[in-house]
């Protein structure tokens, strides 16, 4: 059997158990792998377990104000680990998923969900430091969130999508 390199020699050699040096490169490849995957390196951040869907409409300033405002840095935000968005039109059917989800009457609309279940809203969009701090309060009802999140309210620096120094 004949391999095009090093690696892939000494793999073949230590599938037959031919070679020790093959068993350390072996080995070394594992542990590598291994670190990588302990700090998620691999398979990246973890998936959000909760989603906050936005009811939103075409002609909707608010919704608009708040796309501008905020809807290009949200997924950048530590809130998007926790709850990522999700984006449905108020006059569009509803999925399976949102069927148990009622009172949708005014755009925006923001429904925090965990597990298929409604954790909490914010309806209207009020501006951009009004929206991190109540969704700040809706996300600390969800389990563990409070820990993954240090501060969840105050202004934000939308230049570095980080928060600031505000209440």
């Amino acid at each position: 059997m004949t391999c095009c390199t090093p690696f892939l020699q000494a793999l073949s050699n230590i599938t037959l158990g031919k070679n020790r040096v093959g068993r350390e490169m072996i080995a070394k490849t594992a542990r590598y792998f291994w670190m990588l995957a302990s700090v998620g390196l691999l398979w990246g951040p973890p998936a959000a377990a909760a989603e906050l869907v936005l009811f939103e409409a075409a002609d909707c300033v608010w919704c608009e104000a708040w796309n501008t405002e905020i809807g290009e840095i949200y997924p950048k935000a530590a809130e998007a680990q926790i709850a990522r968005l999700r984006r449905v039109d108020i006059h569009d059917e509803r999925s399976a998923d949102l069927a148990a989800v009622r009172g949708i009457v005014y755009t925006p609309t923001f429904v925090l969900m965990e597990g298929g279940k409604e954790v909490g809203r914010i309806t209207g969009y009020a501006g951009e430091a009004f929206f991190w701090g109540l969704l700040g309060i809706e996300l600390k009802k969800l389990d563990g969130a409070a820990t993954a999140v240090t501060r969840l309210s105050g202004p934000r620096d939308p230049s570095t999508h980080e928060q600031g120094e505000g209440n």
